[in-house]
């Protein structure tokens, strides 16, 4: 069992996290996993003991805050990690006791910088759209700031998320594409990969031979397009021989509109993403 505590001035933390879920311990562990963060300065708050025990036993050496108000005391970077129906009591919470000189970095999907802005009482916010694979250090995070956040704040946050994965600065109205892609895109995947695993079982394999081969077949050709660069339909049309057996498979798949399904996921992803941020801009 973990247990709460308040901050104390000799141990005012570098960085907190408000909320402890699997976003907070995928970033918590990457920081200090890379040595970029001794776990000692990270103190989390969330209520939720399953939560604090997961991050506990996962990053030995975090400490926890008894409210959100006590872990956000002092520290130099903020990361709000809550549901976007939770976020607004969370930001009510920790506004007064953010440092003047503290940049908030919000990884809420959906939540506009001016809206986060207004609850916060602060103008140094940044917003982040990571995504789950940042849990083993292959994540992909887009990144956005608002002007008063100074440079070397913002240097600092980008250093500490490629310790998870991949960066990338974009404009805030490119996020909720962001969320729609490579936000949600983690969830699509492992559905391709469950249908291939169950091809490959209706085909005849044994089911823990069809999951690796599944999983290893799509780490593979997206190492094959991450390296060589050429266009996945390059890839696609390589292994396509005239009669053969890919191209057998791939007209079922046009036939049953996948690639057009596919399409269709990452626009209602990113169409919700833009629904979360409505309510809190009117």
């Amino acid at each position: 069992m973990t247990q709460t505590m308040t901050p104390s001035p000799a141990q005012t933390p570098t960085i907190a996290m408000v909320g402890g879920g699997q976003m907070a311990l995928a970033l918590a562990a990457g920081f200090c996993r890379a040595g970029l963060v001794a776990p000692a300065t990270i103190v989390v708050f969330d209520p939720v003991a399953a939560a604090r025990d997961r991050l506990a036993h996962h990053v030995p050496g975090v400490r926890f805050a008894d409210s959100g108000a006590a872990a956000v005391a002092g520290a130099d970077l903020v990361f709000l990690a809550v549901k976007p129906q939770q976020a607004q009591a969370a930001c009510t919470e920790i506004a007064a006791g953010v440092a003047a000189e503290g940049v908030v970095v919000s990884i809420v999907a959906g939540l506009p910088l001016a809206t986060l802005a207004t609850w916060l009482g602060t103008r140094r916010v940044i917003r982040v759209m990571p995504n789950t694979p940042c849990l083993v250090g292959k994540g992909v995070s887009a990144v956005c700031r608002t002007p008063e956040v100074p440079a070397a704040a913002a240097s600092r946050v980008s250093a500490l998320l490629a310790a998870v994965g991949y960066v990338h600065e974009v404009d805030e109205g490119l996020l909720d594409a962001v969320t729609g892609l490579s936000g949600s895109g983690p969830g699509f995947v492992a559905l391709v990969v469950e249908a291939l695993a169950d091809g490959g079982v209706k085909a005849g394999l044994p089911r823990a031979l069809a999951q690796a081969l599944a999983v290893e077949t799509l780490a593979g050709t997206a190492a094959l397009l991450e390296q060589t660069g050429d266009h996945p339909a390059q890839i696609k049309d390589r292994v396509s021989s005239p009669g053969g057996t890919t191209i057998a498979g791939l007209a079922v798949l046009e036939q049953q509109a996948v690639r057009g399904a596919l399409i269709d996921a990452v626009v209602a992803a990113a169409a919700r993403a833009k629904e979360l941020g409505r309510p809190a801009q009117g």
